[in-house]
């Protein structure tokens, strides 16, 4: 008999996925809290040898501790919205999610010492928009729910399969208007669907956010997808050899947002230094953060954003804006946030 396809399991079935990860997130967190007595002043003496003015093992155990207890208290009170019943209603669960990230974002300024400096940040109501951004981080899915929260919008993401093993995601951005997106997968059309349903109905206060590039940018992959793109279409990999941070965006899922909200504007964030999280196992070495996190926002007209064949040409000169912003001196802040 053939081993069954655990992605399939877990990612087939909410109730399997949920039996899995719910309990072992909480354990985590009962774990970390519990031996905090023993691991805190462990870290603290091997950082005070090795890394005394960083303390970097002490600032990444007590991210971990946080993370889980929030994962943890964040599915409870999901759980009580059920119990009253309001985990039908939007409102409730876009409450919980504002305060969810909010709180992450605070254990990062506490633990990592994150500074957010915005430009732009005035655009981003009213809606209906569609979010384009750059994706540098672990991190840096939180900015545009961050963002957006702020300005009092309601976010619907478009985000990779693989994240519904977070709990709070799952659960509660379950309950909303998301996408988890099967990448790579051999229904792209049903994708597609999906997408121009998710952004069909925004009104003022709603934000469709994707990440255009789909993946963490590395030289690696900007390599590897500027040489798919050759092989297809050498034009278009000629006009973007000029990147140096970002990777070639993918067009077809922010062309579908834009297909099923016809009035949205577009909104084009970009940003510099979450790049120092570029991945997980990079966390200890950057922590703290040694400068701030500067973020741009553009705002597009729907009226000056092409349609048809210019639009993926206008995408790839948006994309080139974007990485020349990131490249350039940093030399003049935004609003501290």
């Amino acid at each position: 008999m053939d081993a069954p396809d655990l992605s399939a399991v877990l990612y087939g079935s909410p109730a399997v996925r949920r039996a899995v990860t719910v309990p072992t997130v909480a354990a985590t967190a009962g774990a970390l809290a519990s031996t905090a007595w023993i691991w805190g002043p462990a870290a603290l003496g091997l950082d005070a040898l090795t890394a005394p003015r960083r303390l970097p093992r002490l600032r990444s155990l007590s991210m971990a501790t946080a993370w889980s207890a929030l994962e943890t208290v964040g599915v409870g009170l999901s759980v009580a919205q059920w119990a009253a019943g309001l985990s039908k209603a939007p409102g409730p669960s876009y409450a919980l999610q504002r305060w969810w990230v909010r709180r992450l974002v605070d254990a990062l300024r506490l633990l990592g010492n994150l500074q957010i400096e915005v430009e732009g940040d005035e655009v981003l109501a009213p809606g209906p928009t569609v979010m384009l951004a750059r994706h540098a981080s672990i991190a840096d899915s939180l900015l545009p729910a961050w963002l957006l929260a702020r300005r009092g919008m309601h976010p619907r993401y478009v985000l990779k399969r693989e994240l519904l093993v977070d709990p709070c995601l799952d659960i509660v951005g379950g309950r909303v208007p998301n996408h988890f997106v099967v990448r790579n997968g051999d229904d792209t059309d049903a994708e597609l669907a999906a997408l121009r349903a998710l952004s069909t109905g925004m009104s003022d206060g709603d934000a469709a956010v994707i990440f255009p590039e789909g993946t963490v940018a590395s030289d690696e992959r900007r390599a590897r997808a500027l040489a798919s793109i050759a092989a297809r279409d050498i034009e278009r990999a000629d006009r973007l050899r000029d990147l140096a941070v970002l990777l070639p965006p993918r067009h077809a899922g922010a062309r579908a947002l834009l297909e099923g909200s016809p009035t949205s504007d577009v909104l084009l964030v970009t940003h510099r230094g979450f790049e120092q999280l570029g991945r997980l196992a990079d966390v200890p070495a950057r922590l703290p953060l040694d400068r701030p996190v500067q973020v741009n926002i553009t705002r597009v007209a729907r009226a000056e954003v092409p349609t048809g064949d210019a639009f993926v040409p206008w995408l790839d000169a948006c994309w080139l804006q974007l990485d020349a912003w990131v490249t350039e001196p940093a030399t003049r802040p935004g609003e501290p946030s």
